[in-house]
């Protein structure tokens, strides 16, 4: 049987190679699009290898803030660093902000200002990366959600939103080159609203980092699914309390199960063990367990 350990193990090996997959492609993505913007004059391309760029420092964030959160509890931290993997979270998630204000204020700016159609060789640009970034989106938000990991989630709708954005400045340079003389701003109004995708985006992800750093209560579903194991242990006759809060890639829970009040102490004392063993071995990522005895309410 794998150890809780060796599965936490797993779990950080497989969120640290996905965002070093995801990073190298940024490096990519992002000169492509930002040599096609400047040669194919798309201040939308452009924009979006900018954000590409970003994208570059939000994954280097995450993976140290994988890092950091794998480090074993210490006298300083006995819960560990996991919390290190949220602030990775939140940081990235206000960089997507900032970054699309930004967007948003050149686009307005270059509205005002007409310049020339983009070229027509940026629309085959953009339908690579758009395949490309939605490919990695569901890759990379399918392991986030494996590994329980915020930050891997929030690395991947990056990638939703690079290929957003490039869905954006595809109809807008598009609309410019069918348009012709007079429609050149359709680059920069696809540019303008990326730039709210991105913000939408960022504030989405900056909420569910928040929640995290404040030990906000896991889905139902996980609660449900961890009173159902102890539950199940044999001598446990109910649970009265389940409290559960994430911290990085790992769960750590206090829970309060009732038994026989008549048994005696090393009984419940090894019943409480056996729960605990119980939900270290599920599949859940639990990092601990508190198990506190209640005698069962008498009839």
């Amino acid at each position: 049987m794998t150890s809780p350990a060796s599965k936490s193990q797993n779990r950080f090996d497989r969120g640290v190679s996905t965002v070093l997959i995801g990073l190298s492609s940024n490096v990519i993505m992002a000169a492509i699009k930002i040599v096609a913007g400047i040669l194919g004059n798309s201040y939308a391309l452009l924009a979006d290898g900018i954000e590409s760029t970003l994208d570059i420092f939000s994954s280097a964030v995450v993976l140290g803030g994988i890092k950091i959160s794998s480090i074993p509890a210490d006298e300083n931290h006995p819960y560990g660093h996991g919390k290190a993997e949220s602030l990775a979270a939140m940081t990235v998630s206000l960089a997507l902000v900032f970054v699309g204000i930004g967007i948003a204020i050149k686009s307005v700016l270059e509205i005002m200002q007409p310049h020339h159609t983009p070229a027509a060789f940026t629309l085959i640009v953009l339908i690579v990366v758009i395949v490309t970034k939605e490919i990695l989106f569901r890759f990379i938000f399918s392991v986030g959600e494996s590994v329980n990991s915020l930050s891997i989630k929030t690395e991947a709708w990056h990638h939703r939103s690079d290929a957003l954005t490039s869905v954006a400045a595809f109809i807008g340079i598009s609309i410019a080159n069918i348009g012709g003389k007079g429609y050149e701003s359709a680059d920069d109004w696809a540019a303008l609203v990326a730039s709210g995708i991105i913000i939408f985006n960022g504030i989405s992800m900056l909420r569910q980092s928040v929640k995290e750093i404040m030990d906000y209560a896991p889905d139902p579903e996980t609660e449900e699914t961890i009173r159902s194991i102890a539950g199940s242990v044999a001598g446990v006759t109910a649970i009265e309390k389940c409290r559960v809060r994430k911290s990085g890639l790992s769960l750590f829970i206090d829970i309060h199960v009732e038994v026989n009040g008549d048994m005696k102490v090393h009984e419940a004392h090894f019943i409480g063990h056996e729960v605990k063993n119980a939900l270290m071995n599920a599949t859940l990522g639990i990092a601990d367990v508190l198990v506190h005895i209640e005698p069962a309410h008498q009839a």
